[in-house]
């Protein structure tokens, strides 16, 4: 039962923190940064339930308490594949803008540029290319 209050006022923050810093126009970074803390949450609290679960005591555990501990780390995993699934279409929408924004702006260089030119007009669009397939390559840090 502790765990209702404890869930509800992390969702209440979660859910304050993010309308208070952002827009309704998020970029696919910010979504695959946002599934990736949801994902953390998640699995986070998968792993307290399951804790609680594997602590039940088998001398006194009612079948009750069984159900109910078994049915938080059912709802905990529906929870965490959600969010896998999210953040996986987060990361391709984010290498696939960043690649796109590259492309872009390679084409939209004068032919006259020099490859110094290029190079420095292209730096901010090769940074967020290297940011979004690095991210998309790296295992969660919770």
């Amino acid at each position: 039962m502790k765990r209702f209050p404890v869930i509800g006022l992390l969702c209440v923050s979660v859910a304050f923190g993010l309308s208070a810093c952002s827009d309704d126009s998020s970029s696919p970074e910010e979504q695959a940064t946002e599934a990736a803390a949801d994902l953390c949450t998640d699995l986070t609290a998968l792993k307290a339930d399951n804790a609680k679960l594997k602590a039940l005591n088998p001398a006194t555990a009612t079948k009750d308490q069984v159900k109910e501990a078994y049915d938080a780390v059912q709802d905990d995993w529906s929870g965490v594949k959600e969010n896998v699934s999210k953040l996986k279409d987060a990361e391709k929408a984010a290498v696939q803008s960043a690649a796109e924004n590259l492309k872009k702006g390679y084409e939209d260089l004068p032919g006259d540029t020099t490859g110094k030119d290029a190079l420095t007009q292209l730096q901010p669009q090769i940074q967020q290319l290297d940011e979004a397939t690095t991210a998309a390559s790296t295992g969660l840090k919770c």
